[in-house]
């Protein structure tokens, strides 16, 4: 590196890949210093420069004195070991400053000489205290895996309808008979730990109720009118919970019926085209499902404005992907077990990387964006204006462009035929049946709607 170089290194300022010190002197809070590099994405250390940015640079004295506390620090005082390069960069009045690389660590966690281990935090390091951000550190080495996680939730809890529709189909094999065999079969299945609990996988892919167990791991839509996100203004809205099959159903149902729908020549009664092709999503929401970091605590968000369409899951690209590579069809399995039972057919899943690349192969104008900081990876499918989609031909709106809330679609159909169930009007509107129930039980609540029973016919009374 020239001094120039170095001076344009300077300017840039500290962050969490820069860090500056005028000098260096204990050989213990410089090996926490690296160690905090190593656990995180690597980065150098500016010796011979202050805080504010001036440069007093170093003696040759200093530097060989530096030098010898670099190389003990990182060998003796780092576990594991690090090798580490620095390079002396003179000024031509003889002042010198050394940078240290430390590269981002192959065998994480490293620990300091006291046992702790520490992150960058932006151009300050911290201490890890959790166990959830020591997890994530021996995910990144593929020595522990979230899908692995134990959950409380006993071998009762398992959806056997599901979970026996599942072995028949797949495995060609009847459901166990008896508790033990039941618990054996899902500890050899991976599903199970050794206590006789389900673990994370289990509970997503075949629990009865997995959002009681981890109700965190949801997806939360919403469909906002415009191109921003309102606090209480929106068109559409839902919560898809349940096993990963019926999330993903449910949520690529909201997407597809808050799209515009092209007539395109064909008769008044057949249904539209969608304005973008429904194998986008799937493959989308399926990446989005099965390769989302699940040591974060939070749902996957589904938003749709008139513009786009964003699907944000919790956790940035893990080890060495970039957006880059996996638009090229680069890939890294953070999930295991998950992906090895959905690749069996409980969703669309292709594997090898391909799924991002069919995406963009039939919808070439996605973006994605890896955010490390906020620990989010939001793909953003871009839509056409309503204007070039009405040249291309004729345009079905599709019936949530209107605000129109739920309980107010529901009122409307019961007032004009008040014999239907429950699930027939959530065929009529669109809705899923959990959302209808909901929203009836509330109507009946405030007095707006009143069931009257078999004896009287079995039908609904809208009251004004």
């Amino acid at each position: 590196m020239t001094s120039e170089a170095l001076i344009k290194e300077i300017r840039r300022g500290e962050d969490s890949r820069r860090q500056f010190k005028a000098d260096v002197r204990n050989a213990e809070s410089l090996a926490s210093e690296m160690a905090a590099f190593a656990n995180t994405n690597g980065g150098i250390i500016l010796i011979g420069v202050a805080d504010d940015g001036s440069v007093p640079g170093l003696s040759q004295k200093d530097v060989a004195r530096i030098n010898q506390l670099i190389g003990n620090a990182a060998s003796q005082l780092v576990r594991s070991a690090l090798t580490v390069q620095t390079e002396n960069v003179a000024f031509d009045d003889g002042r010198v400053v050394i940078v240290l690389s430390v590269p981002k660590g192959l065998d994480k966690p490293y620990f300091d000489k006291n046992g702790v281990i520490w992150l960058k935090a932006g151009a300050d390091k911290r201490r890890v205290n959790s166990k959830e951000e020591l997890r994530r550190l021996f995910q990144f080495t593929n020595q522990f895996h979230a899908d692995e996680l134990p959950t409380r939730a006993g071998i009762d809890k398992l959806d056997k309808l599901r979970f026996r529709d599942f072995l028949r189909d797949v495995y060609k094999q009847e459901f166990p008979e008896t508790p033990a065999s039941l618990t054996k079969l899902l500890q050899n299945m991976n599903l199970a730990g050794e206590d006789r609990n389900l673990n994370l996988a289990g509970v997503l892919m075949f629990a009865e109720k997995p959002e009681w167990i981890a109700p965190q791991f949801v997806v939360k839509a919403i469909r906002y009118p415009g191109n921003k996100v309102h606090v209480s203004d929106y068109l559409d809205t839902e919560d898809f919970s349940g096993p990963l099959q019926k999330i993903f159903e449910d949520s690529l149902a909201f997407i597809m019926r808050n799209l515009h729908k092209q007539q395109a020549g064909r008769g008044v009664n057949a249904p539209g085209i969608p304005e973008i092709p429904e194998t986008v999503f799937e493959e989308l929401l399926v990446n989005a499902l099965v390769h989302r970091d699940y040591l974060v605590s939070a749902p996957i968000r589904l938003f749709i404005f008139d513009n786009r369409i964003e699907i944000i899951s919790p956790g940035h690209l893990p080890d060495n992907l970039t957006v880059e590579k996996i638009r090229i069809g680069n890939s890294n399995i953070r999930n295991p077990i998950l992906v090895s039972f959905v690749a069996k057919g409980l969703l669309p899943y292709h594997g090898l990387g391909s799924g991002i690349t069919r995406a963009l192969e039939v919808w070439p104008d996605i973006d994605f964006a890896d955010d490390q900081e906020g620990c989010l990876f939001t793909a953003t499918i871009h839509r056409k204006p309503v204007q070039e989609l009405e040249l291309a031909g004729d345009t079905q709106e599709t019936p949530v462009k209107t605000p129109v809330k739920t309980p107010e679609m529901i009122v409307s159909v019961l007032k004009d035929n008040p014999h239907l169930t429950l699930g027939e009007v959530a065929e009529v509107i669109g809705k899923s049946l959990s959302a209808v129930e909901r929203a009836s039980a509330r109507l009946v609540k405030a007095g707006k709607l009143k069931y009257v029973g078999p004896q009287k016919g079995g039908h609904w009374e809208v009251i004004e």
